[in-house]
């Protein structure tokens, strides 16, 4: 075939379209991008931008003489394409051109259509025979400001945590005996109490900071080091500690939350039974008032009554023991009492009985046990009283009146607790996508040709597919997680019942996403994810619990929905409830109507990264799940149904609910906050992982949406098709991304993210 010779400014752009051509990487909205910049292009005569508009019909796309022509060229000069560059493609241009040409040529053309149609090395270095000098990773974005933005006001607190880990004593290491696992975890726990981390949320009077914030972020990097370091650290301060601290009184405070802050005193957190796991207000161990001696009896009435999975339940003197307290003859709800176990020889109190939950698929370093209770006495005093206490006359008094209100607001206090184990499983993902993700840019497997150096895993876009979501869905919800601490601490909402359904709904949806990517991690690893040096198998099994403690997701999730449904009257017959039904259905309908049927097969850019759509798809699915599962409710209620029996009926509405809401608080939080970003260039990262965490999500939920005729089929297939694009766009910045995780150098030991 006889070579073509193109001029100078027709030649920087043949490589682009060789690229448009052969991978069909641009619809026609696309294509009108590259088209513009041609015609404002100065450089070019009017009968080369002809020339070069007419190989820019979609309908009529370039013949193959004249791809193999411009393979040719690209191929006859020898010019390695350098990956690593700020645009690759630009600047293998321009040296081609170099190569041919004599004449300097302005490539910034080149660049703007690179940047806006998001193309990256990985879309061509397999289309050349030329050398691609493969770099793993573009350094445009720098990890220490991704690190900064992540730590924000809490630098100097993370920096001081992170350091301190790097202690001998917090050196990773296979345990296969749990007992001396247990020990080695005690003296972490005790060690980091001695260095003042364990009181960091107490009042300064007790050797704190009140820096609840800051405390919740010591739970993500503690993951990096052992999680059943995090977990038993949690349990003694923020558990036990912060019953104390949330439910107690000064008198409570005094006499044990400076000890419980430098873990001179131990102790456990003992809520859930054998039989009752997530209900706690059906517990069956009682506390039962005796005025003659003034003190509490805690009796477990029978067999199955005990408490379970209490984590130091071996290592306490002291536990906070949830029971229904009974005064003068009447059960007065679920309060919670200090109960010591043992003497000062770690000898067991007569009354109670402690026994090992055993080996467990993770968290072996945590001592987690049973324990019953009979008729162990213990005073008055012992009460944690704050919502409900008894006077010295033997009458029991309250300033809430209401039972069911004052239940809810004493459990509410321990709402921290979830973000904490949420904030757990968003370090254990992070932790598992650094080590993926490092491994994915060094491993090289297949090629097309035995003389070529293989392939990283990291540029097929099927290993992008899986693991660039997750890192994005990991800034989201950190994020996300910021936020709800934040509005959690805000003393001058006192009203938690709002921010307890955020915090339900986002632990839910959040450990289970920590579970998912750590599997995800595990097979994008293949059997080096297998291995235990490798981190990821330890972290599956240790993250797995957090979905079931803290509240059951499934269970908050049902929580969570049933607080979206809080506004509407608790009457579902009511006229004011039917009103409100009404306007809502109005609304509902009125969107359908307006965005079908042009709305729901919109296509181009411009739309599918706009967060006005991501925005309005979320709370599109969030309002008319709220709409149909109320309609629902209300027509079995005037059916003549039980309300508990009608909730039952709607408990598959209610979790996709949840799950839909939680979703779309994740997306709005984070996206608020990059409204906010000054930067540019880290606010454009940011923007682009938004619009990949609401896509990926709503593409998700592809069939419910075009059940609802919200979506068209060409609009969900151009959806995925974003969701893919997106992935290699965000391919050369996985390793910045990740390394803005902050995790330290002697916490990542896993050899295969060195």
């Amino acid at each position: 075939m006889q070579k073509q010779v193109y001029p100078p400014q027709v030649l920087k752009y043949i490589p682009l379209f060789y690229v448009i051509w052969s991978d069909n990487l641009v619809t026609a909205s696309e294509i009108n991008v590259v088209q513009n910049t041609i015609e404002q292009d100065e450089k070019l005569s009017p009968s080369e931008k002809e020339d070069l508009l007419n190989w820019l019909q979609p309908k009529n796309p370039p013949a193959d003489d004249v791809m193999k022509n411009w393979k040719l060229f690209i191929s006859n000069s020898k010019v390695k394409l350098i990956e690593s560059e700020t645009h690759p493609l630009a600047s293998f241009s321009e040296k081609i051109i170099r190569h041919y040409h004599t004449a300097t040529v302005e490539t910034t053309p080149l660049e703007h259509i690179e940047v806006n149609l998001g193309i990256q090395p990985n879309h061509y270095n397999h289309l050349f025979d030329v050398d691609v000098v493969h770099e793993s990773s573009s350094n445009y974005y720098d990890a220490a400001r991704l690190d900064q933005l992540l730590k924000g006001k809490h630098t100097l607190l993370i920096d001081n945590f992170r350091q301190t880990l790097n202690h001998p004593i917090f050196e990773w290491d296979i345990h296969r005996n749990k007992e001396n696992f247990r020990q080695k975890v005690l003296d972490q726990v005790t060690f980091l109490a001695e260095k003042g981390f364990g009181a960091l949320a107490y009042p300064n009077d007790y050797g704190g900071t009140n820096n609840m914030e800051g405390y919740a972020y010591m739970f993500e990097n503690m993951m990096y080091a052992d999680g059943s370091l995090c977990i038993k650290f949690g349990v003694q301060f923020g558990l036990f500690g912060g019953s104390i601290q949330k439910l107690g009184t000064k008198k409570h405070h005094d006499q044990y939350l400076t000890d419980t802050g430098k873990a001179k005193l131990l102790g456990c957190f003992a809520m859930t039974e054998t039989g009752h796991g997530s209900n706690v207000r059906g517990i069956k161990t009682t506390a039962t008032y005796d005025p003659k001696t003034d003190h509490i009896i805690i009796h477990t009435p029978g067999n199955n009554d005990n408490k379970e999975y209490i984590g130091n339940a071996l290592h306490s003197k002291m536990a906070s023991v949830f029971a229904q307290l009974i005064v003068n003859g009447k059960n007065e709800g679920v309060h919670a009492i200090l109960v010591p176990l043992r003497d000062k020889n770690h000898e067991l109190l007569p009354g109670v009985k402690v026994e090992d939950n055993g080996y467990k698929l993770g968290l072996n370093g945590v001592d987690n046990g049973k324990i019953w209770f009979h008729q162990v006495a213990v005073p008055r005093e012992n009460l944690l009283n704050k919502y409900g206490d008894i006077t010295e006359d033997g009458n029991y008094k309250s300033d809430i009146k209401n039972p069911n209100k004052r239940f809810f607001t004493m459990l509410g206090t321990l709402v921290g607790g979830r973000i904490c184990v949420a904030r757990a499983g968003l370090g254990g993902a992070k932790y598992s996508l650094t080590v993926a993700i490092k491994h994915a840019l060094q491993r090289r497997q297949f090629n097309d040709s035995i003389k070529v150096q293989e392939d990283l895993l990291m540029d097929y876009p099927s290993h992008q597919v899986r693991l660039t979501p997750l890192v994005a869905g990991t800034y989201v919800y950190h994020f996300a997680l910021d936020k709800m601490m934040e509005t959690y601490c805000d003393e001058s909402q006192p009203d938690k019942r709002v921010v307890e359904t955020q915090v339900a709904g986002l632990k839910s949806i959040i450990t289970w996403y920590a579970n998912s990517t750590i599997q995800e991690c595990r097979e994008a690893c293949g059997g080096k994810g297998y291995l235990l040096e490798n981190r990821i198998a330890d972290l599956k099994g240790d993250v797995d619990i957090f979905t079931t403690f803290e509240g059951d997701n499934t269970v908050l999730l049902l929580l969570a929905a049933k607080g979206v449904l809080s506004d509407f009257k608790a009457e579902f017959n009511s006229a004011g409830f039917t009103a409100v039904l009404k306007i809502l259905g109005i609304q509902l309908n009125n969107t359908l109507t307006t965005s079908n049927p042009v709305y729901s097969n919109k296509v181009d850019k411009e739309h599918l990264y706009n967060p006005k759509f991501h925005k309005h798809a979320l709370n599109y699915r969030t309002r008319r799940l709220t709409y149909t599962l109320a309609m629902r409710i209300r027509d079995y209620i005037k059916q003549g149904m039980p309300s508990y029996q009608a909730f039952l009926k709607v408990q598959t509405h209610l979790l996709a609910l949840g799950k839909a809401y939680s979703v779309e608080l994740a997306y709005e939080t984070f996206s608020t906050y990059v409204v906010t970003m000054e930067d540019d260039k880290y606010k454009s990262l940011f923007e682009k992982m938004a619009t990949l965490y609401a896509l990926h999500e709503i593409r998700k939920d592809a069939a419910w949406y075009l059940e609802q005729g919200y979506l068209g089929s060409t609009k969900s297939k151009a959806i995925r098709q974003r969701v893919e694009r997106l992935c290699t766009e965000l391919r050369p910045h996985l390793n910045s991304l990740v390394n803005g995780f902050g995790i330290p150098e002697h916490c990542l030991t896993a050899p295969i993210a060195q």
